[in-house]
């Protein structure tokens, strides 16, 4: 058992997530458009929430000590949402125990320290850490699943995360915001990235509905065959 999982990413005509190019054009539609995806937890990755989270105090190396070395869940409290972090080495260091208005949970692999986890239990964090070298995403949601009662999750950001759950097969649904502008910088992180798999085959989807906004934004929502 998992969550259902959608990926919401607003994008450039040309496919890129730079958020301050995107920000340029504009964001209220993104919220508005995640609001009425009903309710669920949202996940970031580390690079994107030590941007834009304001319940992070600062990003650092990873705390020095050994290892853990095996799979644990910490619930520092249930709710019906979560805001979640995928920070696979622990680079981020909290201020608070919510984002967004909802409990956080910090997702890191087996490699993590048990310094780090006690910052997490002092602060209320909850964690998953799974994965011996990187973080075993299916486990991880099922994890979620299990121990927090996750229904629904979506992944708002960004291109590394999204890749990642889609090369694992764990994305069941694409909405994209199509932005009018372009941004043609090169290099800059597109709405899935990172695949390590190249010999893979395009991911297949089956269009279910098309929006027209009065801003001229397009919003696409897509089911993965």
């Amino acid at each position: 058992m998992r969550p259902y999982i959608i990926s919401h990413m607003m994008t450039s005509v040309d496919g890129r997530i730079d958020c301050p190019m995107v920000g340029q054009l504009s964001t209220d539609e993104y919220y508005i458009a995640l609001e009425r995806l009903g309710a669920c937890s949202k996940l970031s990755g580390r690079v994107t929430t030590a941007l834009e989270c304001t319940a992070v105090k600062e990003e650092n190396s990873p705390m020095e000590g050994n290892p853990i070395g095996h799979t644990s869940v910490y619930v520092a409290k249930q709710s019906d949402e979560y805001t979640i972090i995928v920070d696979t080495h622990g680079k981020l260091r909290w201020q608070s125990n919510e984002a967004d208005g909802h409990p956080l949970i910090c997702i890191v692999s087996e490699q993590i320290s048990e310094k780090y986890l006690d910052h997490l239990r002092e602060l209320g964090i909850s964690w998953i850490a799974v994965g011996k070298e990187r973080i075993d995403l299916r486990q991880a949601v099922e994890l979620l699943n299990e121990h927090f009662g996750v229904k629904r999750l979506a992944i708002v950001g960004g291109g590394h995360i999204c890749g990642g759950f889609l090369e694992a097969g764990l994305i069941d649904e694409v909405s994209i915001m199509v932005a009018p502008g372009i941004d043609g910088r090169k290099g800059q992180t597109a709405v899935f990235d990172g695949i390590s798999h190249t010999e893979c085959a395009p991911y297949k989807l089956k269009l279910e509905s098309v929006e027209q906004w009065e801003t001229d934004i397009v919003w696409l929502r897509y089911k993965v065959k």
